[in-house]
């Protein structure tokens, strides 16, 4: 007897599982603070993502919240859909992503109110395709600042959310939230090395960070 393949319901139960452990991660790890921030992935057909206004230790397999990709129509669930929807769609909409994770990491978003991008102080920039932008303040949940997001996420895996926060994405749930991660880490040392006073912190330049993508290709194990 040969066993069965898994199904579109085993597929969504497995990755709604992995989505509610990133996001109780995000709370675990200070990115963000209460139920702010939302994350989603896509499964069996559908872009599964969490709840509005719900803390994370709360759900369970029972609180599935599915849409369709195309018109963002609820097609799972009895809660409703994070306010962030619109940015999570235009993601999936315009990229290949897999996963995306939004947050309010303190230090990201303090570097958001400062310039119009995150200057590059660290070859990790290059793990996000380049110097990542910082998308105009719109208020959130809204159609503009999900227009906002995705011009200055142009050829880049992550962004930055003027006063609001961050957004990052991958063809994983723990690529999308190593970005996040990152980014965060990135706008911390960003902000410490600029808080010396008389000094200003060196950049890298755009060959630098072409050389750091080339070797970040071949980085890690191999399948």
């Amino acid at each position: 007897m040969t066993e069965r393949e898994p199904g579109p319901a085993q597929e969504v139960a497995e990755a709604w599982d992995a989505l509610v452990a990133t996001a109780r991660r995000t709370v675990t790890d200070g990115l963000v603070v209460g139920t702010s921030g939302n994350v989603s992935v896509r499964a069996g057909g559908l872009v599964l993502v969490t709840p509005s206004g719900v803390p994370y230790d709360r759900l369970g397999p029972a609180d599935v919240v599915a849409v369709d990709p195309v018109d963002g129509r609820q097609v799972a669930g009895a809660l409703k859909p994070t306010s962030e929807l619109p940015m999570h769609l235009a993601v999936y909409r315009h990229t290949g992503a897999t996963a995306v994770v939004h947050t309010h990491a303190v230090h990201a978003t303090a570097v958001s109110t400062l310039v119009p991008e995150l200057p590059p102080v660290h070859y990790m920039t290059a793990a996000l395709g380049g110097t990542v932008r910082v998308a105009p303040y719109a208020a959130y949940g809204s159609q503009e600042l999900a227009d906002n997001m995705l011009r200055a996420l142009r050829d880049r895996t992550g962004v930055l959310l003027q006063n609001h926060g961050t957004l990052t994405y991958g063809d994983t749930l723990d690529q999308a939230y190593d970005r996040t991660a990152q980014l965060e880490w990135m706008c911390r040392l960003w902000l410490t090395a600029a808080s010396v006073p008389g000094r200003s912190p060196s950049l890298l330049s755009a060959g630098q960070l072409a050389e750091a993508a080339e070797r970040l290709r071949g980085y890690g194990q191999r399948d």
